[in-house]
């Protein structure tokens, strides 16, 4: 199962990172999670761990998305017209309600945020729902659901919506309507190839070197979009060219690595 959901999360990301629309991206979240259904429907878990890691770790990635992209679509369709003070109360809004819903979790939100597992058995497995638990939390059809995986997805999708509120507030406050005047220097240009661009920045996502590996595609090439000043909207073509090659897949990784031993071999004198 590992191999296929890691497969499938990639194939999802890719897609995601070719669109801009928020209601596109809703429904390619869509289609995705119900591909997922799907194949856990007719999939019998190995063990409990292996159910476990599913609701959480699996299946929150893919739902989280499709929450954080229909909360994103909300806010654009209403985002009111006038005043940064208009604005900026539509955002603070909506920060008030991300933060409403974090203290009435606060409990399982401090359990995920410090890494625990020692209620994953009762969390993330199924058979488990108590009735005194949040409805709105959880999903009628209990074969592929469990008390707290919706819960959790949300926690994760309205981490997002956060980071991206305040990135709108930070831009509000800074006066600044060009993004380019909030960046405290000099834009830069890449110059080695836009398919070597791809393979860093899914190396860098694979890796976790940037939070963890809780950033998606999309985000690292909006990220060297807006650093480099480069066009990737082609990335996931790019990708698949670099994972068809015959010989050497990680052709600009193994070229960085040469000439950093150049580098240190030059400069250090070893």
């Amino acid at each position: 199962m590992k191999t296929f959901t890691e497969r499938f999360y990639i194939a999802l990301e890719n897609q995601l990172a070719e669109v801009t629309d928020p209601k596109e991206a809703i429904l390619i979240c869509k289609k995705a999670m119900n591909k997922l259904k799907n194949y856990v429907s007719s999939y019998a878990f190995e063990s409990v761990g292996e159910e476990i890691h599913f609701f959480k770790e699996v299946k929150p990635r893919f739902y989280s998305k499709y929450i954080y992209y229909i909360s994103l679509y909300n806010y654009t369709l209403q985002q009111p017209i006038g005043s940064s003070e208009i604005r900026h109360s539509y955002i603070q809004m909506h920060l008030a309600e991300i933060k409403t819903f974090f203290d009435h979790n606060r409990a399982f939100y401090a359990y995920y945020r410090a890494g625990m597992n020692q209620l994953d058995t009762t969390y993330y497995t199924r058979g488990g729902f108590d009735v005194h638990a949040e409805l709105e939390d959880f999903e009628e059809d209990e074969q592929y659901s469990t008390s707290h995986d919706y819960k959790l997805s949300k926690i994760i999708a309205n981490e997002r919506f956060q980071d991206y509120l305040n990135l709108e507030l930070a831009r509000l406050n800074s006066g600044a309507f060009d993004w380019q005047d909030l960046i405290p220097f000099k834009l830069m240009h890449w110059t080695a190839a836009k398919i070597d661009a791809v393979e860093l920045i899914y190396a860098l996502k694979a890796s976790g070197a940037i939070n963890n590996g809780n950033i998606d595609i999309a985000e690292l090439v909006t990220l060297f979009e807006t650093i480099f000043q480069l066009d990737l909207k082609e990335s996931y073509h790019k990708f698949t060219d670099i994972t068809n090659r015959k010989k050497e897949i990680p052709v600009f990784l193994n070229k960085l690595t040469n000439a950093l031993l150049r580098w240190i071999t030059d400069k250090m004198g070893l």
